[in-house]
């Protein structure tokens, strides 16, 4: 036992894990994960030429399903939203995992609104757009997949892997096919079918979108199957040894590319946690690996399914885009394509025109959830560290109505707010979660325009203000596990935004808001 007990912790050294990579200090990083920081879960990519275009699902979020551009795979840019329109989801969406195909000129971009509806694709000549009005599509399941064949059939699968032939001009289908029961994961998700060496690949991820997500994959010679499962699979995964503390957990949702020089690569979301205990705040995050899939055989990513945040392996030529600005004045007659609304918005409620250089707010009767369009406009956070400031003229005439920065996910928010109490303007940090509510110690302002901030040090949030040229006074932190994706539900990540409401009825002020500044800390 003394002999075991020295041969293991010689000179304090501990047992290297024998599935995981070993470690490669001297060798230089060539990009890092995630590529798309913050809430940007379930990706789908597709190539035309030596450009690349991705989207992700957005859930109750309007614009719905952002569209990314990039030319080497690593850095992206935004370029436009497949639901753009209040038209194209006008009884509501809870847009859930979308995939992107392009086929003959046309780029088609088909998901599921939970909401209502069902599943559905739309089309574009250009990715940025406009894309059209659905075509609603009579398939069961969730995150359908398009799929054309060598003889211009077109094909739709999704979760309960049925496959159908679809008419692309109206939506019908053939009678379907059970191709696949995948490998037994529960919740099998996100199919996509390829064709490689005259194989039918179809892959899906299994396992739930938490710490046990993973990515599985079957061929067949017969695009009706039998489809053969991989004896390596999953084929990407951290819910094993070999993953076991990385950064990156719950891996999964993969489509999977080649690029211009022939390589391959996979995109697909994973989580990064604020503690040990698997929380996390920003959302499923869109990462990259290498994949080498020989001719006949079956992909391997990364050499062996797991993925690190600082990457080593060659890329394409990287080719940058410019940082969107840190500090947004509200000098434009628009928001930038990385605000959201919840739902698409009561367009009365928001104006960047009223008021030249602000963007006023006019508080609803309805305070923010998740499926109700209320006085909200945000922003994905991206970084655990970071620091978001705002400058608010607001001057409430009665006491039901607020207005303030907020931090939400899942409709709990945390709020550093302006409000009335009696003769006397107020400001307040108001914590909500669930049906909790916690309001913090009152702070009575002077006359005039009002700095918020809140702050994030990964484990913690902190609220602040600052009135004129006075120091900014703390009012108030919080535990950022009360706002991670496990503790509030469903699967989003958290925004950093602006906000109004009437509490109750419509507000008869007006909130100005001067401008925004967001930085990584």
């Amino acid at each position: 036992m003394l002999a075991l007990f020295i041969s293991s912790n010689l000179f304090g050294q501990v047992p290297p894990n024998p599935f995981a990579a070993a470690p490669e200090p001297n060798t230089s990083v060539t990009y890092n994960n995630p590529i798309l920081p913050g809430f940007y879960s379930d990706p789908s990519v597709c190539r035309v030429g030596d450009d690349y275009y991705l989207i992700t699902s957005t859930f109750e979020y309007f614009p719905g399903v952002p569209v990314f551009h990039s030319k080497d795979l690593v850095n992206w840019e935004q370029i436009g939203h497949c639901i753009h329109r209040k038209e194209q989801i006008p009884n509501g969406l809870n847009i859930f995992a979308a995939t992107l195909r392009h086929h003959n000129g046309t780029f088609y971009m088909i998901t599921t609104n939970i909401t209502g509806g069902g599943n559905f694709f739309v089309t574009a000549t250009d990715p940025a757009g406009p894309w059209s009005d659905p075509v609603w599509v009579d398939v069961p399941g969730i995150d359908p997949d398009l799929f054309w064949d060598d003889d211009g059939k077109a094909y739709v699968i999704s979760s309960p892997f049925i496959l159908y032939e679809i008419d692309l001009k109206t939506g019908e289908l053939s009678e379907g096919r059970k191709v696949w029961n995948g490998t037994g994961g529960r919740y099998a998700e996100g199919p996509h079918i390829y064709k490689k060496d005259g194989w039918y690949y179809l892959m899906a991820a299994e396992g739930g979108t938490e710490a046990a997500h993973h990515q599985t994959i079957a061929r067949s010679h017969n695009i009706l199957g039998p489809y053969t499962d991989n004896p390596a699979n999953p084929i990407l995964a951290h819910a094993n040894a070999a993953g076991q503390g990385n950064p990156i957990q719950g891996v999964g949702h993969a489509d999977i590319i080649q690029a211009h020089d022939n390589s391959w690569w996979i995109v697909f979301h994973g989580y990064r946690s604020v503690s040990d205990k698997e929380h996390h705040t920003l959302g499923r995050e869109t990462c990259l690996a290498p994949v080498t899939w020989p001719k006949n055989g079956w992909p391997v990513v990364n050499g062996n399914g797991t993925v690190d945040v600082d990457m080593t392996c060659p890329t394409l030529p990287l080719k940058p885009v410019a940082e969107p600005p840190s500090k947004v004045e509200f000098d434009n007659n628009e928001l930038g394509l990385d605000w959201n609304y919840i739902q698409a918005p009561v367009k009365s409620n928001f104006s960047l025109t009223e008021r030249d250089g602000f963007l006023r707010l006019r508080g609803a009767a309805e305070t923010i959830s998740t499926n109700k369009p209320s006085t909200f406009v945000g922003r994905r956070l991206k970084h655990h560290y970071f620091t978001a400031t705002t400058q608010l003229e607001f001057d409430p005439k009665n006491e039901n109505e607020e207005a303030g920065l907020i931090l939400l996910n899942n409709g709990s928010h945390f709020d550093i707010l302006v409000s009335k109490k009696g003769n006397d303007r107020i400001l307040t940090v108001k914590l909500q979660f669930g049906q909790t509510v916690y309001t913090s110690k009152e702070y009575t302002l002077k006359s005039g325009p009002v700095k918020l901030r809140v702050s994030g040090d990964k484990t913690t949030f902190t609220f602040s203000f600052a009135q004129g040229n006075d120091e900014f006074t703390e009012v108030e932190t919080a535990d950022a596990k009360f706002l991670a994706t496990e503790t509030v539900g469903f699967f989003t990540g958290i925004y950093v935004g602006l906000y109004a409401t009437g509490n109750g009825k419509a507000s008869e002020t007006n909130a100005d808001f001067d401008w925004i500044e967001y930085l990584k800390n």
